[in-house]
């Protein structure tokens, strides 16, 4: 399970009521979500086989100055 999956499995198991007309809205989001998660691991594992560097180094130097 991915982050934006786990989100949106907590996010659905918690809100008792959503309105019908913004499930589609709330659908693209997550689908743009979860595309965007998959480019970061795509270019976090050609990083890593390009410069030889560790997962936790390349997070660092790529998301850690984010804080979210």
């Amino acid at each position: 399970m991915t982050a934006v999956e786990f989100i949106f499995k907590k996010f659905n198991d918690k809100i008792d009521y959503i309105p019908i007309n913004k499930w589609d809205e709330i659908r693209e989001i997550i689908q743009q979500a979860l595309e965007l998660e998959k480019q970061q691991i795509i270019d976090a594992a050609n990083y890593g086989k390009l410069y030889q560097i560790d997962a936790e180094k390349y997070y660092d130097r790529t998301y850690k100055k984010d804080n979210i």
